[in-house]
């Protein structure tokens, strides 16, 4: 049959019925049929003329331009069109092709229980089967005019080939085949036809009347009745059934093979064929009209396996009269008529013509069918000119539809015609006509002129006819050939565009919707009402008009889903089951596990998938449903691509999951949204979904529910601002549908046709993945390879220099941690899933999908709840190292196809084109291409990970610590130890680097970064972080950092008790680097394990007071002996002064405590001078110790800081006097110098001894403190003798008026020369200096010789001295006083050499203040001579 209903041509085509024969399979016959339909076309000029006299009436030498076109069908016409005949005469099948496979003849013998069919061979033996079975072939269709088997990719044999019988034809194998092979068969076969044909004209002339479809009288029935019971030979009593009468039983109807448009038919054991009966009892007549709108009932199914299996028996086999008799029984038929017809009693002159009219149509179909179109064009004008003239309007229509046809295909052909005068149109119209004809003519001169004017009289034509076959008469058409003219006469006048030719569009679909069948009608069986359907939409959419044919579409749905549900109650009927099961049972019983799910229908496997998807699919797009790629449960490998990644290894990937193609078709769903109704789109979908149930079509029901579900959904990703995500449909219908698809997937898998699965209706199911904090101890810390070197020298303990940058110790960036791996070792992700819909949505399985180095995903299951967003955690290990890329997952949910989900992060809506830049079917086609700036903003998150190398894992094992806590008192030093163990089976650690953390250090990094600190402050501070750390790793220098695999190793640490030291952390970096440390690439990655220490540090020996005193006069010998080991005459006021100090015993039980001052330097104990005291608990003792007395070259130089980042060559001070930064300086320096020389100790006697240091940090010093200690530049010694001869007896016994020897010796500490001026000042002690320096003077109480002013000579720098002397005498008794001072002539200006070194201690902060100027010194005797004077004893 052809595909098209209402192709014009139809009236034109030679029907002919193929069959199987013998042994062959299903794909050959269908590729046979397919060789014969590429020679459908066969022209007379090619067929042999029959040379016999009495058969030449349709000789193709005729008319050789002529063409007869076949139409190659494997069932027979359903009854219903039958009927029709022979007012549509191309309606019956005039012949019989029987189809053989040559290669199955050799094989196996096809029917052992023919008679006579014995052959030399197997092959010969089957050959004359086939030959028996074509007798029962043209005793089964007698009426059929040609009879013929073809037997295809035969080879006769070389030697003793065997002979063909009579009526089979043989055709080689492609191969060997020719090209005009095929064509020379169909030759032959017309020529056959073409000769018959003249029997069966004959026939027609001969009978005396020809009813219209749908009429039906007593005398034709009777007649029907009487030439149906000769021999089978009669015309079928089907042509005269009433559209309207139905068949009680099933014997009444041809076989349902017949009616299926799918397999070949075959005949029925118990029941004749539609042509001729194997019994002489003819068919009863229907007498039960049709009720309802219900069909035929359809008779029990039959298989291919039915059809090509052997032939009916002997006692099947039905009589054939042989030709003669079949004549002799026309002859005497037509002469009975005759006389009926013709007689002096018959009917009167009109009914002759109208019969004669009618007759004369039915040659001219003839005439048509056989290429004739001349003579057909001849007949049916005369006989449209009669039926005008007698008003058979019915016939008149009829004559002159095929004139119409006979011109389109001499008009094809390229034969020039003339139309006849009876299709012109009336007078009135031809003026109308004329003026078209001359602008067609301007438009296109080069056209033929006879086929400009077919173009412009078609459109008055097709209406006349349409006019004639409408006149309410007694006759009139039934709905099937009605709505066929309609529908070819639309197709005539269809041609696009069609704006600016006559009729419009509109025009033509105004005619053509009267071809819509009635919904009540009763004259329309469910096969007619699918066709007719059909035809108008296929005509609809030639048009243009999407809506409209989208509209028809919907109604044929609604037609096919009864006629389906109809058929599967009969189907399961028939077989004996409940209807209800009626889809499984059927396909289970047939054998039929194939996808298509159609065996209720005994549709054919590739009926379903490539005819109603396609069909469907029409209906869809034109609603602007919001569907889905391909069809569901299709095959995926033609949509899968290979890839091959750098490890040679080859992965499957879905071509419909990658980013782009998901990002394309949310654009394309997103356009589909906003295109249409939403409602219409759901009840579109409905059907759809009934229908496939109904045929019963399981990837439909899957596919069309799925779609359902997408349309109703928002299509969007929900954000924080929680948009309206809600699906349009109600939540029990949103469960009924999810229920329907997991029970159709289900039952595919049970009855073995296959995995069947739906699409997952939201594209937005994956919001997000994101790797879960791996343990602090797992995590790898990136470093790069610039610290390496550092870290492995300077920074394996802190204890050499804390103010190097640690980069160990900075907390590691949270985006490279949270993207860093470790080969082999597992992690966990967080999935963020969604689910905007009022169901549970099953997910059976879900694993990572990754690109980029080996990836091993784990395997998880959940349900997520109604509307509402999850979290999911999912493990994976890297197996190599590498870049992995994580790109999605891939996730199963069940009763769903397992696909790959893109990461969308971010929030996402469509927006809707306000601009309208296209209508109807463009506008979705415009909007699906249009990249909006929503759909740009869609971009899909990949998530990036670094695998490294396989890392150890080591743990604390153990410490000497219990419970990783331990009490220290101040100053105390513990000693502890540490047992690292690597876990790794395989992996060794090679790198191990020792940080430390402690309460202490972040007030002092606080007090640092203080704006207001002063440089003391500062370097206090650092001074602690540097040399006063609170943990340290005792022998750094360690060289056996290495822990083997599964091994352990030990490491010693030290802690001090600080103040505020609570708590204390040891982090330990390792690594396994497998290379020096030289060829380590630019990034390298350790891991942290950390121990805490909880510290509770007590009071030792607290520092109450301090203060510093002189030596100025004798000291007890007690003190002498106590403090210095040796001679006690090292302790000289002028070298040594006391330091006094208040030490409080702050722990519960007796201290000894140890204080020692001296040489900085251990090697050196001379000077070192030591006391020890015993201090109770709870007590303050005050402990005096003899200490150095300090000399300082520049006792203002800056103080410097220990951090390298803070030092600066100058440092200016804004905010303190130039005086109070020299005093500062100057404290600091002697403090300084002090402390390096003071060292105490403490020790404890009860309980567990504890020993520890005195910290003298705490100690400040004040101006007066800073005298008693420094020394000055410049040493003053004055000392006063008597002359050489004098009568003294010595120093301090000197008299009144003996002349004396004042000695004054000059000593310079410092390292530049001095050029000094000396000023000596005798005075009276026990005055005030004023008052005593006058009464000297002016009461002569003390002459000396000279001036007590003079300058002294150069005293150079490094110690050098100078003496003066001068002679003095003591006027009167009592005690003096000798003072003196020194003061610069000049200040001293270094030479150019020495300028550099002398301005590299400038201080700029000084020297802006006025405190270091250019200006003289002066140097004060810190002890003056006293001179006791007596009288000189008489």
């Amino acid at each position: 049959m052809t595909l098209d209903p209402f192709i014009p041509i139809a009236p034109a085509k030679l029907k002919v019925l193929v069959l199987p024969i013998g042994h062959i399979k299903r794909e050959r016959f269908t590729a046979f049929i397919d060789r014969l339909n590429a020679e459908q076309i066969v022209y007379l000029r090619d067929v042999t003329p029959d040379g016999r006299p009495h058969r030449n009436m349709f000789s193709p030498l005729a008319f050789p331009g002529g063409a007869m076109f076949y139409e190659l069908m494997t069932h027979q016409p359903s009854p219903s069109h039958l009927a029709l005949s022979p007012f549509d005469l191309w309606r019956e099948q005039l012949a019989v092709i029987a189809v053989a496979d040559g290669t199955e003849l050799p094989k196996n013998v096809f029917n052992k229980r023919h008679s006579g069919a014995g052959g030399r061979t197997v092959e010969e033996t089957n050959i004359r089967t086939l030959y028996q079975d074509l007798e029962n072939l043209r005793d089964q269709y007698p009426k059929m005019l040609a009879h013929q088997v073809l037997i295809f990719d035969y080879l006769p044999a070389k030697e003793n080939p065997i002979p063909i019988p009579e009526g089979i034809i043989t055709i080689p194998p492609p191969d060997q085949l020719k090209r005009t092979t095929i064509k020379t068969v169909l030759c032959d076969i017309s020529a056959i036809i073409l000769a018959e044909m003249t029997t069966l004209a004959k026939s027609f002339e001969g009978m005396s009347h020809i009813d219209s479809p749908g009429v039906h009288t007593s005398a034709v029935h009777e007649r029907i009745n009487g030439l149906a019971g000769q021999d089978g030979m009669a015309r079928r009593n089907s042509q005269y059934t009433l559209p309207g009468s139905r068949s009680v039983s099933a014997t009444g109807l041809a076989d349902r093979g017949h009616v299926r448009m799918s397999m070949p038919p075959v005949p029925s054991s118990k029941t004749g064929s539609f042509g001729g009966s194997s019994s002489s009892t003819p068919a009863a007549r229907p007498t039960t009209p049709i009720s309802g709108n219900k069909p035929l009932p359809n008779p029990p199914l039959y298989t291919f396996d039915n059809i090509i299996g052997p032939a009916s028996s002997s006692e099947q086999t039905l009589a054939r009269s042989d030709t003669t008799d079949s004549f002799s029984s026309q002859s005497q038929q037509q002469d009975r008529v005759s006389v009926q017809g013709f007689g002096s009693g018959g009917m009167d002159a009109r009914m002759r013509s109208k019969s004669r009219c009618r007759i004369q149509v039915v040659i001219g179909s003839l005439y048509l069918q056989s290429g004739l179109w001349s003579n057909a064009l001849k007949e049916l004008t005369e006989a449209a000119t009669v039926a005008k003239s007698i008003n058979d309007h019915v016939w008149h229509g009829k004559a002159l539809e095929l004139c119409l046809v006979c011109l389109l295909l001499l008009g094809w052909a390229g034969i020039e015609f003339a139309i006849p005068s009876v299709l012109l149109p009336p007078s009135e119209k031809g003026s109308g006509i004329a003026q078209q004809i001359q602008e067609a003519e301007q438009k296109d001169p080069k056209q033929e002129k006879w086929l400009r004017h077919l173009q412009c009289y078609m459109p008055e034509l097709v209406e006349r006819i349409l006019g004639l076959y409408s006149r309410l008469t007694a006759e009139h058409l039934p709905p099937v050939p009605w709505s066929e003219v309609v529908g070819e006469g639309g197709k005539q006048l269809t041609t696009s565009p069609r704006f600016t030719i006559a009729p419009t569009r509109t025009v033509i679909v105004q005619m053509l919707f009267r071809a819509f069948p009635a919904s009540a009608s009763e004259l329309l069986m469910t096969v007619d009402r699918v066709t007719i359907l059909s035809g108008i939409a296929s005509v609809l959419g030639q048009l243009g008009f999407q809506r409209k044919k989208a509209m028809v579409v919907r109604e044929l749905v609604s037609v096919l889903i009864g006629g389906l549900v109809e058929a599967r109650t009969r189907g399961a009927a028939d077989v004996g089951i409940h209807p209800a099961a009626g889809l499984v049972g059927l396909n289970g019983m047939n054998g039929q596990s194939g996808a298509s799910g159609a065996g209720a229908l005994d549709l054919a496997e590739g009926d379903i998938e490539y005819g109603i998807e396609s069909f469907l699919g029409v209906l869809l797009k034109t609603y602007g449903i919001v569907g889905d790629v391909g069809r569901a449960g299709k095959s995926r490998e033609s949509m899968t691509v290979t890839v091959t990644d750098d490890n040679e290894k080859t992965t499957t990937k879905d071509t419909r999951d990658t980013d782009q193609e998901v990002v394309a078709r949310i654009q394309r769903q997103s356009a589909a949204r906003f295109f249409g109704m939403q409602n219409v789109k759901l009840n579109i979908l409905r059907s759809c979904i009934n229908f496939s149930e109904a045929l019963p079509d399981f990837a439909g029901v899957l596919k069309y529910s799925s779609d359902l579900l997408r349309t109703a959904g928002s299509g969007i990703a929900p954000g924080p601002r929680r948009e309206d995500a809600y699906p349009a449909i109600s939540r029990e219908e949103q469960v009924r549908l999810t229920t329907n698809i997991l029970k159709t997937s289900n039952l595919s898998k049970r009855m073995g046709i296959g995995e069947l699965a739906a699409e997952y209706w939201d594209e937005f199911l994956l919001r997000g993945i994101r790797l879960e904090p791996l343990p602090v101890t797992r995590t790898p810390v990136a470093h790069a390879k610039t610290v390496l070197p550092g870290a492995t020298t300077a920074r394996a303990s802190q204890d050499v220099d804390p103010f190097i940058y640690n980069p160990f110790l900075k907390r590691p960036d949270t985006a490279t941690v949270e993207s860093t791996l470790v080969a082999g070792e597992p992690a966990t992700f967080r999935l963020t899933l969604q689910n905007p819909f009022e169901m549970e949505v099953d997910i059976e399985s879900i694993r990572l999908d990754t690109e980029g180095a080996e990836f091993e995903s784990g395997v998880e299951h959940t349900v997520i709840g109604p509307y509402r967003t999850q979290i999911l955690r999912i493990s994976g290990t890297p197996k190599a190292a590498g870049a992995v890329k994580i790109t999605g997952a891939v996730i199963k949910v069940r009763g769903c196809r397992e696909r790959r989900f893109p990461i969308f992060v971010e929030p996402w809506a469509p927006d809707n084109e306000a601009k309208t830049k296209a209508s109807g079917l463009a506008a979705l086609e415009a909007n699906t291409v249009t990249v909006s700036p929503a759909v740009e903003r869609l971009k899909p998150y990949n998530f990036d990970l670094k695998v490294i190398s396989p890392q150890p894992t080591v743990v604390v094992k153990s410490s000497t610590l219990p419970q990783s806590s331990v009490m220290i008192l101040e100053g105390e030093r513990q000693r502890f130890s540490v047992t690292l163990q690597n876990l790794s089976p395989d992996t060794p650690v090679d790198f191990l680097l020792f940080s430390f953390k402690d309460s202490t250090q972040e007030p002092l990094q606080t007090a640092l970064n203080s704006r207001d600190a002063t440089a003391t402050e500062l370097y206090e501070y650092e001074l602690i972080l540097a040399k006063k750390q609170a943990l340290r790793l005792r022998n750094r220098d360690r060289n056996d950092r290495f822990i083997a695999p599964g091994e352990t190793a030990t490491f010693d640490f030290e802690i001090l008790g600080k103040p505020g030291l609570t708590n204390g952390i040891i982090q330990v970096d390792y690594a396994h680097l497998g290379v020096p440390p030289d060829e380590i690439a630019e990034q390298f990655y350790t891991r942290q394990v950390s121990m805490e220490l909880t510290v509770t540090v007590n009071a030792s020996i607290d520092i109450s007071r301090v203060d510093v005193i002189p030596l100025n006069s004798s000291i007890p010998e007690s003190l002498w002996t106590k403090s210095s080991e040796n001679d006690a005459q090292l302790l000289t006021p002028e070298t040594h002064c006391l330091l006094l100090l208040d030490l409080r015993n702050s722990w519960p039980s007796q201290m000894t405590v140890e204080l020692s001052s001296g040489s900085s330097d251990e090697n050196d104990d001379s000077s070192v001078i030591k006391i020890e005291e015993h201090i109770l608990p709870g007590n303050t003792t005050r402990l005096v110790l003899p200490i150095k007395r300090v000399y300082l070259e520049d006792p203002h130089a800056f103080i410097p800081a220990l951090n390298p980042s803070r030092q600066r060559q100058f440092v200016v001070s804004t905010k303190i006097s130039p005086e109070a930064e020299r005093a500062t300086r100057e404290a600091f320096w002697y403090r300084e110098k002090i402390l390096d020389n003071l060292k105490g100790t403490w020790k404890t006697f009860t309980g567990k001894t504890r020993q520890g240091e005195i910290s003298f940090r705490s100690i400040r010093f004040n101006s007066k403190m800073v005298e008693v200690i420094k020394i000055d530049e410049l040493d003053i010694d004055i000392s006063v003798s008597p002359e050489q001869g004098s009568s003294s007896s010595g120093k301090g016994g000197l008299y009144v008026d003996e002349f004396l020897e004042l000695k004054v010796k000059v000593t310079n500490r410092s390292n530049r020369p001095v050029l000094p001026l000396l000023r000596l000042m005798p005075v009276l002690c026990h005055r005030p200096f004023n008052v005593s320096l006058d009464f000297t003077r002016k009461m002569a109480k003390f002459a000396w010789n000279g001036n007590l002013q003079f300058p002294l000579p150069r005293l150079e720098g490094g110690g050098g001295t100078v003496e003066v002397r001068t002679g003095v005498t003591v006027l009167c008794r009592g005690e003096f006083e000798i003072g003196g001072s020194v003061e610069e002539v000049s200040p001293y200006v270094p030479d150019e050499e020495g300028g550099k070194e002398e301005g590299k201690v400038e201080d700029f902060g000084l020297l802006i203040g006025g405190g270091r100027r250019k200006e003289r010194k002066v140097w004060h005797a810190r002890r003056g001579c006293r001179v006791v004077v007596r009288d000189r004893p008489e």
